[in-house]
């Protein structure tokens, strides 16, 4: 019989826990593969691991790995994924907004298909803040444009990955990890399942408008050199642009006299530049941060305690 992991990060879910638990074995019961749940608790406060340790203690197929402290979402998929052994890899979150009952057609598909993954997407963003929405969808039609990745709109974690698949983005060990972007990076045949958007049951995303807008920059950053050949373009723009208006003012001078007027536009330019300046040495900063981090050679994750056996 062959296996199944579903991977789940978990970070302060102490209200979904339970529930998600049953029915997600709900969906799992009749599937006939010798299947387990791997929750990863990313460094909760509240009781989010004390619950699951009591399902652990009630039934076999539960195994948990916890962090020392909040190492991220990232941190938690990858860390699950080192630790699965299984011929199939679900990832999916516990709030509910990646649906289980859609997990029996995701196996169906696999079974019936030479597909390598079958993932999960949104049609529609209902319940989201329009300011959300409006930036996720800009975020998505940028990253497309200035990357070799296409990743695909409304796309969730939420997936099953054959084997070699789980193996080949665990060959991608950076430390700055962007797995929307991993998952299509590494390529293998990809089956689009639809579905409505579904709010989270209880509790509150972690993900503030800050945080998923690093998180955004991170992907960009992580997969194209763009920004940098932005910054070249613009300084190359400014320089030409100062050329011309140095040669208009010295042939304006020659011509009419008059050198001290324009002081309130020289300092205009002199702020735009400087911005300009500013902006493009940030740019430089972003990647050059990456480069350190990567250098340090720092664990992804720690682990502060298991029940799975190596």
């Amino acid at each position: 019989m062959k296996t199944l992991d579903v991977i789940v990060p978990s970070f302060n879910e102490e209200k979904n826990i339970s529930d998600f638990f049953k029915e997600i074995s709900k969906e799992l019961k009749p599937v006939d593969l010798d299947w387990r749940i791997i929750f990863v608790n990313d460094g909760s406060k509240d009781n989010t691991l004390s619950i699951i340790k009591k399902l652990a203690a009630i039934h076999e197929e539960v195994f948990y790995i916890s962090f020392s402290k909040n190492f991220g979402k990232e941190s938690a998929l990858y860390a699950g994924l080192k630790k699965s052994t299984a011929d199939y890899v679900i990832i999916m979150d516990a709030d509910f907004q990646d649906p289980p009952f859609l997990i029996p057609k995701m196996l169906d598909c696999m079974r019936n298909s030479n597909y390598d993954v079958i993932s999960c997407r949104r049609t529609n963003r209902k319940g989201e803040p329009a300011i959300r929405s409006f930036f996720a969808r800009l975020f998505y039609k940028i990253i497309n444009r200035v990357t070799d990745v296409s990743l695909v709109d409304g796309a969730r974690d939420f997936r099953l990955m054959t084997r070699p698949v789980v193996d080949a983005v665990l060959e991608l060990t950076e430390y700055n990890r962007f797995s929307k972007g991993i998952f299509e990076w590494v390529g293998f045949d990809t089956y689009w399942i639809e579905y409505e958007n579904v709010e989270r049951t209880e509790g509150e995303s972690s993900w503030s408008f800050w945080s998923l807008f690093k998180y955004s920059i991170e992907g960009i950053i992580s997969f194209t050199t763009a920004p940098l050949n932005v910054a070249t373009v613009l300084g190359l723009i400014i320089s030409v642009i100062s050329f011309i208006a140095i040669l208009f003012i010295v042939l304006r001078t020659l011509l009419f006299g008059d050198p001290v007027e324009g002081w309130p536009s020289t300092i205009s330019i002199i702020l735009f530049v400087s911005g300009i300046q500013l902006f493009t040495i940030g740019i430089l900063g972003q990647y050059i941060s990456r480069i350190y981090l990567e250098t340090k050679k720092r664990p992804l994750y720690l682990i502060k305690e298991t029940n799975i056996d190596d």
